[in-house]
């Protein structure tokens, strides 16, 4: 099996990228096996295959997306990648060394998992107050355990919804079986979906990802001997940022769940999303401390994506 990794990036800081990119060159997995894909999507200046070659693997190239969103930096990357397997890799993630030979292993030994992820655990430039730990998933952070999980179908057994799986996998390590990723290319809906785009912190195609492999009969893993570090600036663990971050998923959330029939939720209107908005305030106590600010901020997301358009 053969893998290819996807590095979407746009205006990368380049000490965090040139780490993801001696990362990859420490991989035990032969060269021979993989290729690595850096997706330019949109920088200004354009990237320049010369200024990272010296960082990265032998088996890097460059390919160019002008259409600014990781969506569309995702697909560029999966068009033109030539493996059986695709690995989703930001430009401020630190695989371990043994992550695309492990991941070769895994989707051999689970031919019906299309979709898996592992351990991602943060490496903070500036050791952050403890408040900002509560926040650790909304910075792709996560520890499910020790036990490897795998989903049994999209339809909820007790209520016959389709139901996300808690522990799917995000999009920073994200490892794709090919032919499950050609469920998502022939979808074609990350266009009309919610997605990073610059400053824009909204993040459903992640989970646009997931419900669509599952729709199409793959199912999502957990596997905790993927391992890999997050590389997180000062800039992200300040209380607007998160907040803003907070906002932005929980409202693409709701958008991705109502596209896919999956969001248990009923809609609002959007005097009845205002008024939502309104009380909690003082449901949250938003004034209260930075952590409940940003927990308003998630519940105001939460309502905007329900409200219809």
């Amino acid at each position: 099996m053969t893998v290819s990794v996807l590095i979407p990036t746009r205006n990368p800081h380049p000490g965090r990228l040139a780490r993801t990119l001696r990362a990859l060159r420490a991989q035990s997995l032969p060269p021979a096996e993989w290729e690595t894909l850096l997706i330019d999507n949109a920088s200004s200046p354009a990237l320049r295959l010369a200024d990272w070659s010296p960082h990265g693997p032998a088996n890097l190239r460059l390919v160019p997306e002008p259409e600014p969103g990781l969506s569309h930096a995702r697909r560029r990357g999966l068009l033109a990648a030539a493996g059986d397997a695709v690995v989703l890799v930001d430009d401020d993630n630190e695989l371990a060394s043994d992550y695309l030979a492990e991941a070769v292993r895994l989707l051999a030994a689970h031919p019906r998992v299309g979709a898996l992820g592992g351990r991602i655990a943060p490496e903070f430039e500036v050791a952050p107050p403890p408040w900002v730990r509560e926040f650790d998933g909304l910075l792709a952070c996560r520890d499910p355990g020790d036990a490897p999980l795998i989903s049994t179908g999209l339809a909820h057994p007790a209520t016959g919804r389709n139901a996300y799986p808690a522990f799917a996998p995000v999009g920073a390590g994200m490892v794709l079986r090919r032919a499950a990723a050609q469920a998502w290319l022939r979808h074609g809906g990350h266009a009309a979906l919610p997605d990073r785009r610059g400053e824009d912190l909204t993040s459903g195609g992640d989970n646009d990802i997931i419900l669509t492999l599952m729709a199409a009969g793959w199912e999502a893993a957990y596997f905790p001997s993927l391992r890999l570090t997050h590389l997180i600036p000062a800039t992200r663990t300040t209380r607007d940022y998160l907040a803003r971050l907070n906002r932005g998923i929980q409202q693409s959330w709701m958008q991705v769940l109502r596209r896919h029939d999956a969001n248990p939720w009923p809609p609002l209107s959007p005097a009845g999303a205002a008024l939502r908005r309104l009380r909690a305030w003082f449901t949250y106590r938003a004034w209260s401390s930075p952590a409940a600010y940003v927990r308003w901020q998630g519940a105001c997301g939460h309502f905007t994506g329900r409200a219809r358009p």
